[in-house]
């Protein structure tokens, strides 16, 4: 396993249209995890979350939050960060653009404009999380995946 990358190392895998995993926290300290789309932009990740959403909630209470996002084929791209994420309550204009970006990305421009416009009714916040600590790893060096890529 290649250890020690930086997110560069990863060639395209960070704009391909992949869920990632974040993790926030109940009161209690359980961890929700919760598939999201994602954009890897200015070294972090942006996720559009949906004001009332108990993630929001959670990251209010407690902003130490992860995402994680792995390939799940050869060479098994992934990355991890932790860190603090902040809660941008973007004017609707930038909300808007950069859920049609994320959504175009992930369902193409037909249903990805679909999917934007179902969403003119609610308030949508931006999630911004740079990475505090950042884990970076693959297998592109491992001889028994190289014949699977």
């Amino acid at each position: 396993m290649r250890r020690n990358l930086r997110p560069e190392d990863l060639g395209d895998f960070l704009v391909e249209p992949r869920c990632a995993t974040l993790a926030t926290r109940f009161k209690n300290g359980t961890i929700l995890m919760s598939p999201v789309w994602h954009e890897w932009t200015d070294g972090g990740f942006t996720v559009v979350v949906v004001r009332d959403d108990v993630k929001v909630r959670h990251v209010e209470r407690d902003p130490n939050v992860s995402i994680c996002l792995a390939e799940d084929a050869p060479p098994y791209r992934g990355i991890e960060v932790r860190g603090v994420a902040r809660l941008v309550h973007a004017n609707r204009e930038t909300a808007d653009a950069t859920m049609r970006r994320i959504a175009v990305r992930y369902l193409g421009t037909e249903q990805g404009e679909n999917f934007c416009a179902s969403l003119s009714s609610v308030e949508l916040v931006l999630l911004r999380m740079t990475p505090g600590t950042l884990r970076v790893w693959d297998f592109a060096d491992e001889p028994a995946l190289a014949g699977s890529a």
